[in-house]
């Protein structure tokens, strides 16, 4: 498949960002902004993507639907581009990029393919282009290979076969340890502000844990930007999990934290916008603000 023209759903930091790097490899990118936010327009834009109004608009044009936005909304996209196929008549071939467990991702694989298109399970690992090394982007189903052809455009392509869910279990296991990973560091720090021990734990970390408490000080600061796309993200990988008989209950977990940094205002911060001099410290501070008081 020669894929001339891709339709981006959603522009978001990722989206606009490989939307962009596709762009500059010969790639007519679209995607709709009717109803979209002005930051979500602002991102387009950055990407050079054609806006193209509605959904059906890109459907009507597209050869491939690329589906990156938060994976709560993944199946209720599907859903709608399943409507616009049939109003268009057209039914490009559609690949979920999101953040879903197996089960999920097969629920809109269904969707997709009674919509009579072809259907392709996705995972991304790694920053958004531009960014240093470029992101894998594993694929998985029948018809995998279609998404190999953009493989070095911007993006890694690799190939996991042909059973749908594939794809998406890689990115449930990978992103298990390293937002879990944040998310429990996170945990820990909140307890010890509790406890009024932070000083002197986080002297400890200096002492036996520098390259973890180094790891906490670049991303903990830092997580109420994405905590609310990154709750639903937990619950996927909590039921992957269970589906495997591993218990959910540490994603369950992860979940409630960043439901907590949710909650702060620091969660009105873009990635773009927010303060990066800001300390452990400081945002710990504020994140204990917003915990559940004990009974």
């Amino acid at each position: 498949m020669n894929t001339q023209t891709i339709a981006m759903l959603m522009p978001g930091d990722m989206g606009h960002a490989v939307g962009g790097a596709l762009r500059e490899h010969g790639h007519d990118v679209i995607t709709c902004l009717d109803g979209r936010s002005d930051h979500t327009c602002a991102l387009a834009t950055k990407g050079g993507l054609r806006d193209v109004g509605t959904l059906n608009a890109a459907v009507g044009e597209a050869d491939l639907i690329l589906s990156i936005l938060p994976p709560a909304a993944a199946l209720q996209l599907a859903k709608q581009v399943a409507k616009a196929m049939a109003s268009t008549g057209k039914t490009p071939a559609y690949v979920d990029c999101n953040a879903i467990a197996p089960e999920t991702v097969i629920a809109v694989g269904d969707v997709i393919t009674k919509a009579g298109a072809t259907f392709i399970d996705a995972g991304i690992i790694g920053l958004a282009p531009g960014k240093g090394t470029p992101p894998r982007f594993y694929a998985s189903g029948p018809q995998h290979e279609l998404l190999l052809a953009l493989d070095g455009h911007g993006i890694q392509v690799i190939g996991l076969g042909p059973v749908i869910g594939q794809a998406s279990a890689i990115k449930m296991t990978y992103a298990a340890l390293t937002k879990g990973t944040w998310t429990l560091q996170t945990a820990v720090l909140l307890a010890a502000e509790q406890l009024g021990v932070t000083t002197a734990l986080l002297s400890e970390f200096e002492n036996s844990q520098a390259a973890a408490l180094k790891s906490m000080r670049a991303s903990i600061p830092f997580l109420p930007a994405d905590s609310a796309r990154w709750v639903g993200e937990m619950e996927e990988i909590a039921k992957t999990f269970a589906d495997a008989g591993v218990t959910p209950l540490f994603h369950e977990g992860a979940a409630d934290i960043f439901r907590v940094l949710e909650q702060t205002p620091l969660a009105a911060e873009t990635r773009a916008d927010m303060d990066k001099s800001r300390t452990l410290e400081e945002a710990l501070a504020i994140y204990k603000e917003f915990l559940s008081k004990p009974s």
